[in-house]
């Protein structure tokens, strides 16, 4: 489970993620409408999950080294709270742990804990070889 200060987290859909990989960055659905990529700290993100994302069912969450991002990452106040921003497209080795998100019978979310995928010399390597 992230804990460190350095780590932000994003929730994306998969599908999003899965593109990004072959692009080679990451760039949300917000880079180019409001100019950044919306994170959380690990203290806000399941307040996030179920205000944004109630009952959705193909999300994950990247935890992300903010010591590696290479864009600038800005902490901005926001309905109350103060939230990481990154300002550009991510770059993917800032990205360490991919989780799975799932939803309970209540459409609400609990922090994930199953890891899909992290990152090793560079390249992902997902759960299902076996390597995790």
């Amino acid at each position: 489970m992230p804990g460190s200060v350095h780590e932000i987290l994003h929730i994306a859909p998969r599908v999003a993620w899965e593109a990004a990989k072959q692009a080679g960055v990451y760039a949300g659905d917000t880079l180019a409408s409001e100019a950044f990529i919306h994170c959380s700290a690990l203290t806000e993100v399941m307040s996030v999950a179920d205000a944004r994302f109630q009952g959705r069912t193909d999300l994950i969450v990247l935890v992300i080294d903010a010591r590696r991002v290479g864009p600038e990452v800005r902490w901005e106040e926001a309905d109350g709270q103060v939230f990481p921003h990154i300002y550009g497209p991510l770059n993917l080795d800032a990205v360490f742990k991919v989780l799975a998100l799932e939803p309970g019978p209540d459409g609400r979310f609990a922090f994930p804990d199953q890891v899909i995928e992290e990152q090793r010399d560079g390249r992902f390597v997902a759960e299902e070889e076996g390597q995790l």
